[in-house]
């Protein structure tokens, strides 16, 4: 019969677990990453992992999506700093740039930039996955509701393109690193030019 834990430990185990986990992403990446070393980084049995998360890649997901949720976040706060009345392209397209600077430099997000990913992103519910683009979509929309935008603006479309953008920012490796900034930024200001 499993353990039972109070609310409180509870909390701290799966909060330890999650600290563990970014650890060990960092360090070995999806694959490498097992649920054994996890539990040992933890001090807790293999059995009590199982109570908090069905796998493995569930628990990384959520480490993931919580690396996101810290970026977007940042994103939102500038945004709201932002006086809609006197926005204009320059200043979004430097927001806009710093924030996928910060992406592509996160240690976490980078995984994205790996085969490793589709191993995950394969033994996750599907719903969980449509689950994320959906929030792509409503962060946009969040975004584009304290901007002075388009009225016929296409939310999805954007969503896509500013996804798009940011796929592209994890081979900025394999791109030539003199004209790569340079091209992100061209890229990003055309977006800005038609959303304002």
């Amino acid at each position: 019969m499993p353990k039972s834990y109070t609310e409180q430990e509870r909390t701290y185990i799966n909060n330890r677990l999650k600290e563990e986990a970014k650890k060990c992403l960092a360090q070995f990446g999806i694959k490498k990453t097992t649920v054994d070393e996890i539990v040992n980084r933890v001090k807790i049995p293999k059995g009590t992992f199982y109570l908090f998360y069905k796998s493995k890649e569930l628990l990384l997901f959520e480490v993931i999506l919580e690396q996101h949720e810290l970026i977007e976040n940042e994103l939102y706060k500038a945004i709201d700093m932002i006086d809609s009345n006197n926005c204009d392209e320059e200043q979004l397209t430097n927001l806009f740039f710093h924030f996928f600077e910060k992406a592509s430099d996160s240690p976490i997000l980078k995984l994205f930039n790996s085969d490793e990913i589709e191993l995950l992103i394969r033994k996750l519910p599907q719903e969980l996955i449509q689950e994320h683009f959906s929030h792509d979509s409503s962060m946009i929309e969040k975004i584009m509701g304290n901007l002075p935008v388009k009225a016929d603006i296409n939310i999805d479309a954007f969503s896509a393109a500013f996804r798009a953008l940011y796929f592209s920012t994890l081979h900025k490796d394999e791109l030539d690193s003199a004209s790569y900034d340079e091209s992100l930024r061209l890229l990003i200001r055309g977006l800005v030019i038609q959303m304002l």
